[in-house]
């Protein structure tokens, strides 16, 4: 319990602490904000390059069945298709830097695996120096050639898992999955790098569906907004049974301790010394950041002070009482009968 430190107000409220769950539409603000202004140490004075890379919609069966396999090979995937063709002297001939974000979900909360990677335009040679792509602006590398290697490595590594687990595959499946365009998408560059960050930050700690989309609970009906992507993107309302609702929101929720936002290449741990000798030669000197605390982040970042008074704006809150989850705190007249019965 929190109170105002102004004798003239003394407004009270209860604040209660962060479940911490990475799926919790109310939790996610101050670990995004502190994740952005990390990323910031590592930008460079280049272009930048946002691909996203999907699944087939005939793969979703076996992505509910076997979530922790099917997205770890789309990592791994996505990865080795972008890193190839960045080694390919052809088209860069450089270890390339890369960050990558697992998504599952559509705007109707649909099942739609597809990874999200933000990718520097260049790379470092075997001598390491910095090497610039050439590209004219559309990507770094050509769509289609890389949809179709992306293709080739994740049948390869999916039709190993099903054989190591004996698990059987229809013949007229695998022949779809074989015979269709599989999507990778490519946006427009970035020119600025501090755009690029604050651009990530919307994707970092996204969750399937945020609070503000959700317009009214009732009679055991959910009806949120989304949009419509194949009309222009238009905003429309949906409404579900709030089981159908729950069901699609859970098919989002992560297996235990999978790691969803991934660092390749020179944005690596491993790689950081490299990236800032090559920021120390190119004069980019990006500001160190401290870890900066809750009310500290949403004070500077966001642009809200929580420890403001929201009554009379001008005191402080301050914590007076601290209990336990699984109830309010005592009332005074249940302090004093705890006082007379000890």
């Amino acid at each position: 319990m929190e109170r105002c430190d102004n004798e003239k107000c003394k407004h009270e409220r209860i604040a209660y602490n962060s479940c911490r769950n990475r799926h919790c539409p109310k939790c996610q603000t101050t670990n995004r904000e502190r994740w952005i202004l990390a990323r910031k140490e590592d930008v460079l004075d280049c272009t930048y390059f946002h691909v996203v890379f999907t699944l087939p919609q005939e793969l979703n069966a076996f992505c509910l069945k076997y979530p922790k396999e099917l997205y770890e090979i789309l990592f791994q995937t996505s990865k080795e298709t972008l890193f190839a063709f960045g080694n390919d002297p052809k088209h860069l001939g450089a270890q390339l830097g890369a960050i990558s974000i697992l998504h599952t979900w559509g705007q109707n909360l649909s099942l739609h695996p597809h990874v999200h990677m933000i990718v520097p335009g260049g790379g470092f040679t075997k001598d390491n120096d910095w090497k610039n792509s050439a590209s004219n602006g559309d990507f770094l590398f050509p769509i289609k050639a890389m949809a179709k290697v992306y293709r080739g490595k994740f049948m390869e590594k999916f039709l190993r898992f099903l054989a190591n687990n004996k698990l059987p595959i229809e013949l007229s499946l695998r022949r779809k999955l074989y015979d269709k365009n599989w999507v990778i998408y490519a946006k427009q560059p970035f020119k600025n790098a501090e755009g690029v960050v604050e651009y990530l930050g919307r994707y970092s700690h996204k969750i399937a569906i945020s609070n503000h989309r959700i317009k009214s609970v009732q009679d055991g009906k959910v009806t949120f907004s989304y949009k419509d992507y194949a009309h222009g993107s238009v905003t429309k309302l949906t409404t579900l049974d709030a089981t159908e609702f729950l069901r699609r929101f859970c098919m989002h929720i992560l297996p235990p301790k999978f790691v969803k936002i991934r660092h390749y290449g020179f944005l690596s741990s491993r790689a950081k010394v490299k990236l800032k000798v090559h920021q120390m030669k190119a004069g980019i000197l990006p500001d160190k950041s401290t870890k900066l605390s809750y009310a500290e982040i949403t004070k500077t970042q966001l642009g809200f002070d929580v420890e403001q008074c929201p009554c009379c704006k001008n005191g402080r809150m301050i914590i007076v009482m601290q209990f336990g989850a699984n109830g309010p705190p005592l009332s005074i007249n249940d302090k004093r009968k705890k006082q007379i019965m000890s």
